[in-house]
């Protein structure tokens, strides 16, 4: 899926939200859909079947048209979306906010991302760090650390740079500077594809963090992020 791909659908999903489908179930045709945004009513069809297939919305389809509402993760998506116009326009970030969650064993990919030459390479240059081979995962519970995470969207990131090998793509990833436990300087690393949710946090450090601050699955931990690079 392409950056261009991803905002079509948020365009798509935003268009829905304008005709009601935010708040509850809204009868909507593909005719009515191309007409307000433009395009043909196969490309509509298209975006909706994507739609669907991420979760962002549910659909019937009727003789009279599409009944459509926009599930949570789809609801989600439009407040990453409101949060990041609303600390751009008001510049209302903090030069540094503190999330704090448990920590668990991860699906083990981290090591394999931060192994990858093309990465480690960048954030050796971008951190002035080389990653311990692996991430630790902290997963967030309270309402305030859920939505200060997803605020984060909008806060300026170092950016990783995606890069093609033989075999597949590895897609962009954006780091912001932390300190971890209040000891160990890392970073918090967000990838466009993941399979964790904005209510987990991979961390890297040059060190590995388990050790390092005697952590167990279970343990409470604090992440400070930097906001100002």
């Amino acid at each position: 899926m392409t950056e261009k791909q991803d905002w079509q659908h948020l365009y798509m999903l935003l268009k829905l939200a304008e005709t009601g489908a935010y708040n509850r179930t809204a009868k909507i045709s593909t005719e009515y859909l191309a007409k307000k945004l433009g395009i043909s009513q196969q490309t509509v069809s298209r975006y909706l079947i994507d739609l669907e297939h991420k979760a962002w919305i549910g659909r019937i389809i009727t003789p009279d048209g599409s009944l459509i509402k926009i599930e949570p993760l789809g609801a989600g998506e439009l407040q990453k979306l409101y949060s990041s116009l609303k600390i751009l326009m008001e510049k209302t970030y903090p030069p540094s906010v503190t999330l704090e969650g448990t920590v668990f064993t991860g699906l083990g990919e981290g090591a394999y991302y931060i192994s990858k030459s093309d990465y480690k390479k960048q954030i050796v240059e971008k951190l002035d760090f080389e990653p311990y081979p692996g991430t630790l995962n902290i997963k967030l519970s309270s309402d305030y650390d859920l939505k200060t995470r997803l605020d984060l969207e909008a806060y300026p990131a170092v950016e990783i740079t995606g890069f093609q090998n033989e075999s597949r793509s590895f897609g962009l990833v954006k780091c912001y500077p932390a300190i971890i436990g209040g000891k160990v300087k890392g970073a918090l690393v967000v990838a466009v594809r993941s399979h964790y949710d904005t209510s987990v946090l991979e961390i890297i450090a040059p060190v590995c963090l388990r050790k390092q601050l005697d952590l167990k699955d279970g343990h409470k931990l604090k992440v400070e992020i930097c906001t100002i690079l």
